[in-house]
């Protein structure tokens, strides 16, 4: 089983939507958090050390993800989808793009 970890800002649009989507994808678990402090599931260490990969929204993302937990990266591969922060939860575009992007690293 591929352990999947979506990462966005506030975790509250793309990595919730992204981790909904790919939930039921054969050989896929998966988890979503966010890297602001105002996040409403922050990021922890816990879901770090759970990940087989890593998908960001944004190169910011993993700026911080760097910063803040480059002991946990190691050995963890890191995807920077590059997705802005225009979308609503479960948006159709959104889901497009995921599909899109993050798709053909979940096969």
């Amino acid at each position: 089983m591929k352990r999947v970890l979506f990462i966005c800002g506030r975790g509250r649009s793309r990595s919730p939507t992204a981790a909904q989507l790919f939930a039921d994808w054969p050989g896929v678990a998966t988890d979503f958090a966010g890297v602001s402090p105002d996040a409403d599931d922050v990021l922890s260490a816990d879901q770090l050390d759970w990940a087989d990969v890593i998908m960001v929204m944004e190169q910011r993302h993993r700026t911080r993800l760097s910063e803040g937990y480059r002991g946990a990266l190691k050995g963890r591969a890191v995807i920077n989808l590059a997705i802005p922060d225009r979308y609503t939860f479960m948006d159709a575009a959104l889901i497009a793009l995921l599909k899109e992007r993050a798709g053909p690293h979940l096969q």
